[in-house]
């Protein structure tokens, strides 16, 4: 009977560590979730700064053209263009 009680015992040990692990292991990754979701709101906030910071690099650019800069010229007269052809493109469609 002795060997039946000591199986058990063993048995229940074990069953008690592995609940523990499991317990450790959901903490674990709950912390590590919360962890990802901080990660990834602070990349969107990172990308939506890069993205403002291009927007900003590019009326410089503008700006540096029309200034005189002959660096780009091309791509501000484009870009003039293309601004022109939608105002055409609004004032051809308010006229019908």
């Amino acid at each position: 009977m002795s060997k039946i009680e000591d199986i058990v015992d063993a048995l229940e040990n074990k069953i008690s560590k592995v609940l523990h692990k499991q317990e450790v292991l959901k903490q674990t990754n709950s912390r590590l979730s919360e962890q990802l979701e901080q990660q990834q709101q602070k990349l969107l906030e990172q990308q939506e700064e890069i993205a403002s910071w291009a927007e900003k690099y590019e009326t410089l650019k503008i700006a540096n053209s029309m200034l005189g800069s002959d660096e780009n010229k091309r791509e501000t007269k484009l870009k003039i263009n293309a601004l022109i052809r939608d105002i055409d493109h609004c004032i051809g469609q308010l006229s019908e």
